[in-house]
């Protein structure tokens, strides 16, 4: 009797389709909204990226006036990232953001116009200031509306969409600019502006407590930046994404000047750092599906290996092929790093307390942004490029170690015990916020853990099923989704 042949499986097309529809399913109408705004806002990205060249092939201002312009406007985001965390809590998400993109509008389109040299500067300043402002209340409104077990999957999209963004933008500036730069800052501010307007069509507010707080409730504990500050876990993290950070953006300042001194090209440059976009617009969705329920601790430990080897690789580079593996290398820590890490900032953060949360964990990539150049243009200067590669190896060792000592309490499987206490933990509290430990949701029964879904919950004392606290204090289980 001749034995059945199994039917075939699905095919790679079938594969591919029911991955990306896994890959964007379940997530809320209102997260789209919030997506398409960060894609229309990154099309527009124009200033920032040729600032420099327009100071000083169109204005013939000199290389170092067109840094300090570049510092300035470092300093506006590092300004702003803490008052905007402050006012995403205070106004709520969906003001700050109006009023940022507002800022970013107005200010960009009258950088455009300046010719004095001071006036530029103030300018740049202002417009690094109000293009930084939204970061916090984005990032606390993905929070609001996607459940935990989706965040890492959500930001992770989020972070396509800001690189798809950008590659576009970068190649379609240059295009714009043969027809004169004035026609840049005038369409960033067009796009800004229809940003603004997509957020005030779609997005309603979803701070925590808002809704309570219309109809009479009782207004939530406070939580001021004391609190940031004194939350030890979460400035950890704040201080070793500031070592990540300080990595990436040497790509785009010490790089180009090591493959100068070594012969090469800005052509060359261009296809070396074109990579990193492409490598992103590629892979991040997939490695995300990968990645989103695995141990949080490790995949951030493995990504600053990564990154921190991956710089250090550049160091033996002698070729344009051997520069793109070593691109290739930290790209992918940049990958896993990003959804991650923002994660975790989410898990570690009181409801009521995100934008304060996010607004610290945006000022490290300001701070980076603003003292990367300083730092590998006088490491260089003094010491080499060789030795600048190999302290990005150290530091990358350093921020892995501190994330595998800080971390290592947030286990990547449950243990089979702890499984049946997470039938009765809560939904998150947005009108109680506890002490950043306190606040970890755990997993529904049956979930993987992942890193946005935690093993077990991360308090000792007992609390109400969810039923129960729904009945007893009906404000205490509404939930921003």
């Amino acid at each position: 009797m001749p034995t059945p042949v199994p039917p075939p499986g699905p095919t790679l097309p079938a594969r591919l389709r029911r991955a990306a529809v896994e890959s964007v399913s379940g997530l809320p109408r209102q997260f789209w909204w919030l997506w398409t705004s960060t894609l229309i806002n990154r099309l527009g990205a124009f200033v920032a990226t040729f600032l420099a060249l327009y100071l000083t092939v169109e204005r013939g201002y000199s290389a170092s006036y067109a840094g300090l312009v570049g510092a300035l406007y470092g300093l506006g985001g590092v300004l702003s990232s803490v008052g905007a965390g402050v006012l995403t809590d205070r106004l709520g998400r969906r003001p700050t953001m109006l009023i940022a993109q507002l800022s970013t509008a107005a200010s960009v389109a009258l950088l455009g116009f300046m010719t004095d040299p001071v006036a530029i500067a103030a300018v740049a300043c202002v417009v690094g200031m109000a293009s930084n402002a939204s970061r916090p209340a984005v990032q606390a409104m993905m929070a609001d509306i996607v459940a935990p077990e989706d965040r890492v999957r959500a930001f992770s999209l989020n972070y396509w969409a800001i690189n798809l963004g950008f590659a576009v933008s970068s190649t379609a500036a240059g295009l714009i600019a043969q027809h004169g730069y004035l026609a840049l800052f005038l369409g960033e501010s067009t796009l800004v502006l229809a940003c603004a307007l997509v957020v005030f069509r779609k997005l309603p507010e979803t701070r925590p407590g808002a809704g309570q707080e219309a109809a009479g409730g009782p207004a939530p504990a406070a939580v001021s930046l004391r609190t940031v500050l004194r939350d030890g876990r979460f400035m950890t993290v704040v201080g070793l994404n500031l070592l990540l950070a300080l990595l990436f953006q040497q790509a785009y300042v010490s790089m180009p000047v090591s493959m100068g001194q070594h012969g090469f090209s800005s052509a060359d440059f261009g296809m070396v750092i074109a990579v990193n976009g492409i490598l992103i617009v590629l892979l991040q969705i997939p490695v995300t599906r990968f990645i989103e329920h695995r141990n949080p601790a490790m995949l951030l430990v493995g990504s600053a290996l990564l990154a921190g080897y991956g710089f250090g690789l550049t160091a033996l580079a002698g070729s344009v092929a051997m520069y793109a593996v070593a691109v290739a290398v930290w790209t992918l820590g940049e990958i896993i790093n990003s959804p991650t890490q923002m994660g975790l900032v989410v898990r570690l953060s009181p409801v009521h307390g995100r934008g304060r949360y996010q607004g610290m964990y945006a000022l490290s990539w300001s701070i980076a942004s603003l003292t990367a150049p300083l730092l590998g243009g006088t490491v260089i200067d003094h010491y080499g490029a060789d030795a600048l590669w190999a302290g990005c190896a150290a530091v990358g060792t350093v921020a892995a170690a501190g994330y595998g000592l800080l971390l290592r309490r947030l286990p990547g499987q449950a243990p089979a015990a702890h499984t049946a206490r997470r039938v009765s933990a809560p939904p998150e509290n947005p009108s109680n916020p506890a002490p950043a430990a306190a606040t970890l949701p755990a997993c529904p029964p049956g979930k993987r853990p992942s890193s946005a879904c935690p093993a077990g919950p991360r308090t000792s004392t007992p609390t109400p099923s969810p039923t129960t606290a729904h009945t007893n204090d009906a404000a205490r289980a509404v939930r921003s989704r």
